[in-house]
């Protein structure tokens, strides 16, 4: 009988598999490519989410936070941690604060704004100091000063200084109570901001309605000014503000105007 346990010398090897083909130049060239497509995509997704939840960068076109922020500024916004009084913010014109200009038409420029590499050239934006929170009573009071739920503000750290003059805080009196969900503006330059105080004694819809700003339309606090690097520097909260006190009373539905005298 045949020993079918061992191994005959002279069986016939198996066949080998063949060799791997090396790809092709062009199918090399093209899974670059394909790797870097997917890189530069994931990068733009990742700066739109950026730009959208994390932060956006403005370019400030005037003079109306100056000395704080210049004209040509790039100021960094960030868009969560909401907001308080004192901070510099930005936010959407809330109803013909700007007048009608031309919107970007450039298709690359347009894109590397939304995706954040360059800043928002919008002109459908403002920067202003945020004053009045909902329920704030805010007035000019005799001695100059603006008045915020009965404490004066000491505003030399911020306002506007030319020659070792500053600016005055308000020149044009008034006296309101800032309405529910909105905030009271103004520019840290006063001789060259339109901001809340000028709308005061607007009538064309609800009295003074014009002059708050819906806190809906901010898009985030100011906090760091990026460019150029000489201008390098981040916001902080100016002390004066740390000492006012909450308001009294819940915020009314429409803004009270104790007093109020047309002009800035």
């Amino acid at each position: 009988m045949k020993d079918w346990s061992v191994v005959r010398d002279n069986a016939p090897a198996q066949d080998e598999a063949p060799a791997p083909e090396a790809p092709s130049f062009g199918k090399r060239v093209l899974g670059w490519l394909t790797e870097v497509l997917l890189v530069v995509v994931g990068a733009i997704i990742i700066a739109a989410l950026l730009r959208t939840f994390v932060g956006q960068m403005f370019l400030i076109p005037s003079g109306s936070m100056e000395n704080t922020i210049h004209e040509q500024d790039r100021v960094l916004v960030a868009k969560f941690g909401g907001f308080q009084r004192g901070d510099v913010v930005v936010f959407e014109d809330p109803g013909e604060w700007l007048a009608p200009s031309q919107k970007p038409t450039n298709p690359v420029q347009i894109g590397l704004e939304f995706i954040g590499v360059l800043p928002s050239s919008s002109t459908e934006h403002l920067i202003k100091r945020v004053i009045g929170m909902p329920g704030d009573h805010v007035l000019l009071n005799d001695e100059g000063q603006i008045e915020v739920n009965g404490q004066p503000l000491d505003e030399s750290a911020y306002l506007f200084t030319l020659d070792g003059v500053q600016v005055a805080p308000a020149t044009v009196p008034f006296d309101i109570i800032v309405p529910a969900d909105h905030i009271f503006v103004m520019g840290d330059h006063r001789n060259a901001s339109n901001d809340s105080r000028c709308r005061l004694a607007d009538v064309s819809q609800n009295p003074g309605q014009s002059a708050f700003v819906p806190m809906d339309k901010v898009v985030g606090s100011a906090v760091a000014i990026v460019a150029p690097l000489d201008r390098l520097s981040t916001f902080n909260l100016p002390a004066t503000f740390t000492t006012v006190p909450d308001p009294v009373e819940p915020a009314p539905e429409r803004p009270e105007l104790i007093h109020v005298e047309s002009g800035c």
